[in-house]
């Protein structure tokens, strides 16, 4: 393997990896629906598509893994900030919440440029695009910032619960989960008004879209709740794994990292049935849907073994 490391503008380093084989988990094989287990940077949490390439924010190494779907294999890495933690596309540009850096990173998926840096709330962990601002969930101090897209400006800040490790945006409302708050929240995308707030069972950390739904995974209750999207009401929960932290839609199934059990479970959105069970590398936390170049993929990140699960949904 060559490594080698090219500076960027704004101070950023590029490491490339030239010629690497491709590096694979030995405790999982590759059949059935896993396709591979790629080794990335330490503490792998956070996933984006760019519409090429996936990324995983990796906390622990302040990096970000640029991944080819399409082959498997991991194009290089990049220094971004402290702790970098959430990430969104917003068409052009990725950008990065660094969560012990207190800022938020706006860069270029082509080559690594950094086109500015900007500050937020305390402890930024996850983020959201909505056509024209990008959403900040501020971990340590219970709000989300609504940063312009064109130059980064703080247009808003706006209380929600306590500790929000998640934010979505649809149909012009922003969805907040609240994991020490027990609650989710939404607010309108135009002013940040809060327009209801929902609790929901213990320890909520993340939630996804699907149909008329929204749905949150709870770590300490091992369940997912299902809101109706128009006003919050709670409508079902369903008991899935141990510790369900990612959640993510496919367009025909919902996905949940089971952070305790090592596995991810597939559920059918309309009544909530288990499809599916998928062990996956170990402690899983992250989880997004990728469709590139026609292929579905599922991409699950493990912080506790440093590496990305890819799932094939078409072989389940």
């Amino acid at each position: 393997m060559i490594l080698t490391t090219t500076r960027l503008a704004g101070g950023m380093a590029l490491l490339l990896l030239a010629g690497a084989p491709q590096l694979t988990s030995p405790q999982l094989p590759t059949t059935g629906p896993i396709l591979q287990t790629i080794v990335v940077g330490g503490g792998p949490e956070g996933l984006a598509i760019d519409g090429a390439h996936v990324w995983v924010a990796n906390q622990f190494t302040n990096r970000l893994t640029k991944i080819l779907p399409a082959g498997l294999a991991v194009a290089g890495q990049i220094q971004v900030g402290e702790g970098p933690l959430g990430l969104t596309f917003d068409g052009t540009y990725l950008w990065v919440a660094n969560l012990h850096g207190h800022d938020v990173v706006k860069m270029s998926p082509t080559d690594g440029t950094v086109v500015g840096r900007f500050r937020a709330g305390r402890g930024p962990g996850a983020l959201a695009f909505d056509g024209a601002n990008i959403w900040v969930a501020n971990r340590n101090s219970d709000t989300v910032s609504k940063l312009r897209m064109l130059d980064g400006a703080v247009v808003g800040t706006y209380p929600v619960g306590q500790r929000p490790t998640a934010v979505a945006v649809r149909d012009q409302h922003v969805w907040v989960v609240n994991n020490r708050g027990n609650s989710v929240t939404k607010l309108r995308v135009n002013d940040g008004a809060t327009v209801a707030t929902a609790r929901v069972a213990d320890a909520p950390f993340d939630l996804a879209f699907a149909g008329g739904h929204v749905w949150v995974t709870s770590i300490y209750s091992n369940t997912v709740t299902k809101l109706r999207a128009s006003d919050a009401a709670l409508r079902e929960t369903f008991t899935v794994g141990d510790g369900p932290a990612g959640i993510a839609f496919d367009g025909t199934h919902l996905w949940i990292a089971n952070n305790g059990s090592d596995t991810v479970t597939v559920l059918h959105p309309s009544d909530g049935r288990i499809v599916a069970t998928v062990p996956v590398a170990r402690a899983p936390f992250g989880i997004e849907s990728s469709l590139v170049l026609g292929v579905r993929r599922v991409w699950v990140t493990s912080p506790a073994s440093n590496s990305v699960t890819v799932i094939d949904p078409g072989r389940l």
